[in-house]
């Protein structure tokens, strides 16, 4: 399995890249490594003190056996090493195939309100098949699609209440209408914010 890494802003949102967010995958990696390790670990002790107390029993009676199995002993004991850590191996480069399908949905989430942040309209939020937090996308896009209609509805509310100032300031006294009109053109500005995008 190639590992690529991302960068973040340049790259293509692609499968291949599995170490989207390295800091978060490959400390997540470590630990689950660190507690596999030490969780499996008892198993050559085990069978190393177990071993042990056979070669200890017979190298009173035989000595030639005890030679035989010490040598075995440490065969197996090799053997396990090797399996270990090949299986430690594994499961940290499962764990950055695991750990992908989650760094993948919040890498795309950051894009996508960042995105919005530079007032681009990025449209609706969608991570691949079979990426963890497919309800997150859900969440989001009906989160701002309640922002929108609120916007629309603030928009409808300026616009009334900025012909209300306008009508207004032709009938109050010249002194007044300046401020009529400063509150007119901050609304002005207001309705512009909203309608930018």
């Amino acid at each position: 399995m190639t590992l690529y890494l991302s960068r973040g802003f340049h790259v293509a949102y692609s499968r291949k890249i599995y170490l989207i967010n390295p800091k978060f995958q490959i400390r997540f990696s470590l630990y689950v490594c660190i507690i596999v390790f030490l969780t499996s670990i008892i198993y050559p002790f085990s069978i190393y003190e177990l071993m042990n107390t056979i070669i200890t029993h017979f190298s009173l009676k035989n000595p030639e056996i005890a030679s035989h199995y010490s040598s075995k002993r440490d065969a197996l004991i090799l053997f396990l090493i090797l399996l270990h850590s090949g299986f430690t191996c594994l499961t940290f480069f499962i764990c950055v195939f695991f750990s992908h399908k989650i760094a993948g949905p919040l890498y795309k989430l950051q894009k996508h309100l960042k995105l919005i942040r530079e007032g681009a309209n990025p449209g609706k939020l969608f991570f691949r098949k079979g990426d963890y937090f497919q309800e997150l996308a859900d969440d989001v896009n009906e989160t701002f699609e309640h922002l929108e209609d609120s916007y629309k509805n603030d928009l409808v509310y300026l616009s009334e209440v900025t012909s209300y100032i306008n009508n207004l300031s032709l009938v109050v006294p010249d002194d007044k209408r300046v401020v009529l009109n400063e509150i007119s053109s901050r609304l002005s500005l207001m309705q512009e914010r909203f309608t930018k995008n």
